[in-house]
């Protein structure tokens, strides 16, 4: 099986021996195509055709060429739908042929999104290697543990040697320190083979600041008209925004084409600005859908700080109508004060009475569903949520972001104690929100991932000040001395600090990890995922067992209840009586006796299913 997504721009293979050339290039006068292979030859001029773009058909370049163009007899830029990138962003486009990659994956449609255990990932730091191939051989480990879906981090072209991915300029590139397309596309094909799904993180709210020719010669990628943190916004909704809204909507059908990734992440949608009566989210999603139908399962998850619940809907057949999920940063952060008691930045809106914050995701999707968010200056944020199923928000306690955005790149492990921990994976892994792990959580990883990038000396010096100005509003880093000791983002022993010591997971205490993981895994796919399928709504509800303890339940698809028990406090909570059903899990041996006589143990977390048979002789009926 071969896979190949046409497209209106780049270097494609006409397959009667020639290649040609499409570029977008309104703000340019000339362009022509530099071929490095044949350096005495004059460039070759394209073809001016309507609308700002420019053509050439040419039999002198074939599969594995390089090439520039060249706009107006000034600089030399590589094709911004550049399929691959030999030497980095500022090198030139290699033509690809992506047919070349035999599949042997026809067979794989995907899996129900209910079914979803995410595993996310940054493949420079995941394994030694820092590669495809490295990732590729791991995977038998995450299999083993009971993930489903492994998400990669943005793999687009990025400038240097080593970056979290979010600053890509060659949308459809994978970065060349990773390895080469037919790489990454034999991941995936090996991931399929196992069962699991691959989701790809991608940008498409701003370009990075290094390696983004576009403004030299298509000024209308961009407006003035909204800013984002990065500058001028995306233009999806101004003058020749048709072709650019064109261009990221390719760029999805792309990789889950191309590549057969089995869904995306949108990164930080709140970011992107359009005023069009059809916002590009929907206009995305549902061409998506309308070209993958039924013959595939794809998923598309959002981060969307403002808890925009519309892009969540559902059809009347319960289908998504555009997006499936979104990251839930609201659980995280209840659960984040709740362990360690951090209440500046964004902490602060889940400052007063974490519990009711948590309780309120628990049974209803979103905390902040349009009440004032004190952290934002008394704004309001969030839509009501509680008519959504709870399949559409992922839940975490760790991810990219929440580790790395701190100033040294602390994990939880660091911050709270193993029962804390323990009784947060507890909670988070058997609950019927999708889950997510990031890389390491699954051993207790203890190192740091603190952010890093590799650009070029003119950009490095403002990179490493801004990240220090940025904590300089915390008390801990009002001390200029205190603010030198945070990670030079731009060393190298600050991205070698965050690859992965295997040697952790293979130890006593990686090895116990790995076991509470895989139970509830185990757990979880067996008792909690064939009872999501029917569920249209949340069926949630809570109540306080202490200002530290709750107890929540859910009603599922087949009518059973799910109850949990948390009591995330340093002191007992005493209980008038315990919840009927199966004791499914408990994070203490001693919890069980002691929930008998009406106590919970503090940081402690006790699983119970109303509504099952039950043979099993160490099954607690209360």
């Amino acid at each position: 099986m071969r896979q190949y997504h046409s497209m209106p721009f780049g270097a494609e293979l006409t397959g009667q021996g020639t290649v040609r050339f499409r570029l977008w290039a309104p703000g340019a006068q000339q362009v022509e195509l530099c071929l490095e292979s044949q350096p005495e030859l004059t460039p070759l001029a394209m073809n001016p055709k309507k609308e700002g773009w420019f053509e050439l058909e040419t039999e002198q370049a074939g599969v594995g060429s390089l090439y520039y163009y060249r706009i107006d007899n000034e600089v030399q830029v590589p094709d911004p739908a550049s399929r691959f990138q030999p030497q980095d962003i500022h090198g030139p486009s290699e033509v690809v042929d992506p047919t070349a990659f035999a599949w042997e994956d026809d067979q794989w449609g995907g899996r129900p999104w209910e079914e979803t255990v995410i595993y996310e990932a940054h493949v420079g730091t995941f394994t030694p290697e820092g590669t495809f191939r490295g990732l590729e051989t791991r995977l038998d480990h995450l299999v083993e543990l009971g993930i489903t879906a492994l998400e990669l981090m943005p793999v687009a072209d990025f400038p240097g040697r080593w970056d979290w991915g979010y600053d890509g300029v060659s949308l459809f590139a994978p970065d060349s320190c990773y390895g080469r397309p037919q790489d990454l596309k034999s991941l995936v094909q090996a991931a399929h083979s196992r069962g699991l799904m691959v989701f790809l993180d991608v940008v498409y709210n701003h370009f990075g600041p290094e390696g983004n020719y576009l403004h030299r010669y298509a000024p209308d990628f961009f407006t003035e008209r909204h800013q984002t943190p990065w500058g001028a916004a995306i233009n999806f909704d101004g003058e020749n925004a048709h072709w650019v809204r064109h261009f990221f909507i390719h760029n999805a059908l792309f990789w889950l084409q191309e590549y057969r990734f089995d869904g995306l992440r949108l990164d930080a949608v709140h970011a992107i600005e359009d005023d069009s009566k059809r916002h590009i989210l929907e206009e995305l999603a549902e061409t998506v859908h309308r070209h993958f139908g039924s013959g595939r399962q794809v998923h598309l998850v959002l981060e969307n700080d403002n808890n925009r619940t519309h892009y969540l809907d559902r059809k009347a057949n319960g289908k998504p109508r555009w997006y499936v999920a979104q990251w839930n940063d609201d659980i995280h952060h209840a659960l984040h004060v709740l362990a360690t008691q951090e209440t500046t930045g964004y902490y602060l809106d889940y400052a007063d009475q974490p519990i009711t914050h948590l309780g309120r995701c628990l049974s209803e999707g979103f905390d902040y569903q349009g009440q004032r968010s004190p952290y934002r200056g008394g704004q309001p944020r969030g839509e009501p949520s509680k008519t959504l199923p709870p399949s559409a928000f992922v839940a975490f306690f760790q991810n990219h972001d929440q580790v790395g955005n701190r100033a040294f790149g602390d994990r939880i492990t660091t911050l709270a104690e193993p029962e804390m921990v323990q009784a947060l994976t507890g909670l988070l892994l058997l609950s019927p929100f999708p889950p997510l792990l990031f890389m390491g959580q699954e051993w207790g990883a203890t190192q740091p991932f603190p952010f890093f990038c590799n650009f070029g000396e003119d950009l490095a010096p403002s990179v490493r000040e801004g990240r220090r100005r940025e904590f300089a509003r915390f008390p801990e880093f009002s001390d200029p001395a205190a603010r030198e000791r945070i990670p030079d983002p731009t060393a190298q022993t600050t991205f070698e600090s965050a690859v992965l010591d295997w040697t952790q997971a293979a130890s006593a205490t990686g090895r116990k990890w790995f076991d509470l993981h895989q139970q509830l895994l185990h757990l979880r796919n067996q008792f909690i995922v064939p009872r999501l399928a029917a569920l249209t709504n949340i069926q949630g509800d809570y109540k306080h067992l202490s200002e530290w303890a709750l107890q929540a339940h859910w009603q599922l698809g087949d009518g059973s209840l799910l109850t949990v028990l948390a009591n995330l406090g340093d002191t007992p909570v005493s209980l008038s009586a315990p919840p009927l059903g199966r004791l499914l899990f408990i994070t203490s041996p001693d919890l069980e006796q002691a929930l008998v006589r009406g106590e919970l143990f503090p940081r402690t977390v006790a699983w119970f299913l109303k509504g099952i048979s039950t043979t099993q002789e160490d099954d607690i009926e209360f």
